[in-house]
């Protein structure tokens, strides 16, 4: 009867969404000098430390344990860390996933329902493994950068319209070189009124004229960086020049707007690459990053006629597809303040089926992050498939990022305009590679499924 009365006991206790698995582990680990710090240290000190981005810092819990009920909320509801990406929809496999895995956040949960308790003080964390907030995304795992472009410097007023600077800086290259990893870096306090900063590689003709070679990278707020799969290259060439196109917006955006004047902001780009001769390997295909227009209604051009009624909603909707096949790497959707929701899907025009590859409903501008997918679950097209990119707008009171639901809002370049596209970073295949890379991922699942037998 003791055992009943103690089993019903520990099913009542009230710990919302709490699964069978989490509460049945020791008391020790629903604690801040156990589990709870581990999660907390390794997942959100990084931006909230003394200098982060953060409005508030966890590096303790004396400072931890104020915010624990805001920090539950924003847990259980997947708004923190702030990685905007559907459970359970499209490819789940991803590099540099900030989102916490579900027992995580019940312990989280469960932690603050039982009053969040520090636990043995005899027991303490060792103190979180501190990023320096200034440091490259990158440098831990490759270490400094192989190169850096700065942009030319730039004040920033504390109020007053979008700005725009456009100008060229030279590479410095001798070589061409295939890219490993890309990271744009506002300096300093920029972070919050640099809205993007797109980079384009150009190079001088025989005529002693520009032409433009391709993308080098985009940044929006928030991004954190992107990393180029091994075995292709996105080439940045010898005596290459960086055509920089960088907005900002005076006053900010978001809760680290500083609000006042920012005197030489400088922009820059991080860049490590593989070692030379690295693009005539047999494997390195073509890797490039461009821009996929996503039109309004009736609209020819992106961004025209796209008009957002005061109080309303819209939808876009583009469609794209190569007459070679294609492997997509990253998947990164762009818009503004009225932006909520964007998905990505794959149309086979030969079968009728249509696959979901990604999808985010809780999009916000102030975190663009490029969805990086693990190698061997980045979606691999035939010729001839088509991408359907998705992207929807909320001008209504209900959007938090609304400045003013009152507006009639028009595609444009302004801050306080809209923009419908996606950045995709895409290797270019040829059928013999494709029809390589499709054995490949077969022989790995049988082998799985074997595995597992």
């Amino acid at each position: 009867m003791r055992v009943v009365k103690s089993l019903l006991s520990f099913i009542a206790f009230p710990l919302l969404a709490l699964s069978l698995t989490v509460t049945a582990q020791s008391d020790s680990e629903l604690v801040y000098n156990g589990e709870i710090g581990r999660i907390i240290n390794e997942n959100c000190v990084v931006c909230h430390q003394e200098g982060g981005i953060g409005p508030m810092q966890f590096e303790t819990y004396d400072q931890v344990r104020p915010w624990a009920p805001l920090i539950q909320l924003k847990v259980a509801n997947r708004e923190m860390p702030p990685y905007a990406y559907d459970q359970h929809i499209g490819i789940q496999d991803l590099i540099g996933d900030w989102r916490l895995e579900q027992a995580e956040i019940d312990k989280i949960v469960a932690w603050v329902d039982s009053g969040s308790p520090l636990g043995d003080p005899e027991n303490a964390l060792p103190p979180p493994d501190l990023r320096d907030p200034s440091e490259w995304n990158f440098a831990r795992e490759l270490g400094q950068p192989d190169l850096i472009v700065p942009s030319v410097p730039m004040d920033i007023p504390a109020n007053g319209n979008d700005l725009w600077n456009t100008h060229y800086v030279s590479s410095g290259l001798t070589a061409d070189r295939c890219i490993k990893a890309v990271q744009v870096k506002p300096r300093g306090d920029a972070q919050a009124v640099v809205h993007h900063a797109n980079s384009s590689v150009e190079v001088v003709n025989e005529n002693g004229e520009r032409e433009r070679y391709g993308m080098l990278t985009e940044y929006a707020m928030g991004k954190w960086g992107e990393m180029v799969p091994d075995g292709v290259c996105r080439t940045l060439p010898a005596g290459a020049e960086i055509r920089w196109s960088i907005h900002m917006f005076p006053g900010g955006v978001g809760a680290t707007a500083q609000g006042e004047v920012i005197e030489d902001n400088v922009v820059e780009i991080g860049l490590w690459f593989h070692e030379e001769g690295y693009e005539s390997s047999e494997q390195a295909y073509k890797q490039d990053l461009a821009q996929y227009n996503i039109q309004y209604e009736g609209a020819q051009e992106r961004n025209a006629n796209m008009v957002i009624p005061p109080n309303g909603y819209s939808i876009t909707q583009g469609f794209h597809s190569f007459d070679h096949p294609v492997r997509i790497d990253s998947y990164q959707p762009h818009g503004h303040l009225r932006m909520n929701a964007a998905s990505l899907e794959i149309f086979y025009p030969d079968t009728g089926v249509v696959e979901p590859i990604s999808q985010i409903s809780n999009w916000s501008a102030t975190w663009h992050h490029s969805h990086i997918f693990e190698p061997d679950s980045a979606p691999l097209l035939p010729t001839g498939a088509v991408l359907v990119l998705r992207q929807w707008y909320d001008n209504t009171a209900n959007n938090p990022n609304n400045p003013d639901p009152d507006q009639w809002v028009y595609g444009g370049s302004r801050t306080g305009d809209e923009m419908s596209h996606a950045w995709l970073a895409v290797t270019h295949l040829d059928e013999e590679g494709y029809e390589k890379l499709v054995a490949e991922r077969e022989a790995k699942q049988q082998r799985s499924v074997a595995g597992n037998d």
